[in-house]
């Protein structure tokens, strides 16, 4: 064998090393695009799974807030109404008529006053006269101070306490008690 023919053998197993090398280079880099690919999808997938999840949990939370807002916005809305109903109970309190107003006046007395309380009035109440004729006020001897600042009712003067009988003090008195049935009534 001649010099060129073991030169151009050397370079043939040479391009054939080389070839093979290329290959496994090819295969090895096939190899490892493909485990990256793999990964890169794994990855996207987690992300797209957490994007979701946060996407949900916020999405949740608004949600949550704007029902929480809503029923402030309600509740908010049946305190107005119920304010409301109070207030009209109040001026049809303040609208009552001699004889509906000493009949209210009668059935609080004989409840809350003792014997020899004080019965303190506005100074502009209407029916004083009236009132000092009821028989509550003559059989419990109970005297009548026009002193008082209340718009409307009265307040009882005792030995050992005082009794607020006005129509603001006995109004909140029967909302604190039954506030949830008028609700319940009203919005049910």
């Amino acid at each position: 064998m001649g010099q060129e023919e073991i030169v151009n053998a050397i370079l043939a197993d040479a391009e054939e090393d080389a070839r093979k090398i290329v290959a496994q280079a090819e295969e090895a880099a096939a190899a490892v695009r493909q485990a990256a690919e793999s990964e890169a999808e794994k990855l996207i997938a987690e992300t797209q799974a957490q994007t979701a999840m946060r996407a949900k949990a916020i999405a949740d939370g608004k949600a949550a807030t704007a029902r929480l807002d809503g029923a402030k916005i309600l509740l908010a809305e049946k305190r107005r109404v119920i304010a409301s109903v109070y207030a009209r109970a109040y001026e049809q309190l303040l609208a009552l008529g001699e004889k509906e107003c000493l009949a209210l006046y009668g059935r609080l007395l004989e409840e809350y006053a003792r014997e020899g309380d004080e019965i303190v009035i506005a100074p502009n109440f209407r029916y004083r006269a009236a009132l000092e004729k009821l028989a509550v006020v003559l059989k419990k001897k109970l005297k009548i101070v026009p002193e008082g600042t209340a718009e409307g009712g009265f307040f009882l003067r005792g030995k050992n306490a005082d009794v607020d009988l006005t129509y603001a003090a006995l109004l909140a008195q029967d909302r604190e008690e039954h506030q949830s049935e008028i609700a319940y009534a009203i919005f049910r």
